[in-house]
């Protein structure tokens, strides 16, 4: 089956170049020019990811990535014309899994994607198992359930999970978890690893201020208990 990827951005231009790009590598690509519509496209379609505008009309793409996070893990690397830390930042914390900074180089977005989908794999459902207790990770499909109820994670914070259950009780500085998880060319910095500690927490945790599972070693870094 083909990859799906969403291009998402008001700039046609733009959408055309990553477009004409994207399927030279034989991806199906679908696009949408505002907040609105992309949200309606994602309502309707299956994809792989979506590559998502900031500065979009109608709805902006953060409030677009809070709202496709309420019913969907699919990967989301937002586009931004700003290279703010906190914009950056903004767009960790309402689930995206990655940001690129315009102008941006395509080679440079193809080798986002394309480390993403390695990871993330297919949309079938047949999993292999990880049980710790009540929880449960479905590794292939990438579906997390504590106590029998699912947790919508995003593609990154299930990666995060999944390593540091697969690894009870070690340590994992916040500098080895990036270079892990977003690789060795990835330029953002180590509080990439805590908004997602803090947004994992959030979901798996019934007091995050007092976690189950995800523990901080202080000065150290993050582990699994």
């Amino acid at each position: 089956m083909k990859q799906k990827i969403l291009v998402v951005d008001d700039e046609k231009i733009i959408v055309k170049g990553i477009k004409f790009s994207l399927e030279q590598d034989d991806i199906e690509v679908d696009t949408a020019y505002d907040g609105a519509q992309a949200l309606e496209m994602v309502h309707k379609n299956d994809y792989d990811m979506i590559l998502l505008d900031v500065m979009l009309p109608k709805m902006d793409g953060f409030e677009v990535c809070r709202n496709i996070r309420e019913f969907s893990k699919v990967p989301i690397i937002m586009l931004t014309a700003r290279s703010d830390d906190m914009d950056k930042i903004a767009g960790l914390e309402n689930g995206a899994d990655d940001y690129i900074v315009k102008p941006f180089n395509i080679m440079e977005v193809k080798a986002r994607i394309k480390a993403i989908l390695r990871r993330t794999g297919t949309r079938d459902d047949a999993s292999a198992i990880i049980e710790s207790g009540d929880l449960k990770l479905y590794t292939d499909s990438r579906r997390v359930f504590i106590e029998g109820r699912e947790i919508n994670l995003t593609a990154k914070e299930f990666e995060v999970l999944e390593q540091l259950v697969n690894n009870p009780n070690k340590v994992f500085s916040r500098e080895k978890l990036l270079e892990m998880i977003w690789g060795n060319d990835y330029p953002g910095d180590a509080r990439t690893v805590d908004v997602h500690i803090r947004r994992l927490r959030e979901k798996i945790e019934s007091t995050p201020s007092k976690p189950r599972y995800v523990h901080t070693k202080w000065g150290v870094g993050y582990y699994y208990a």
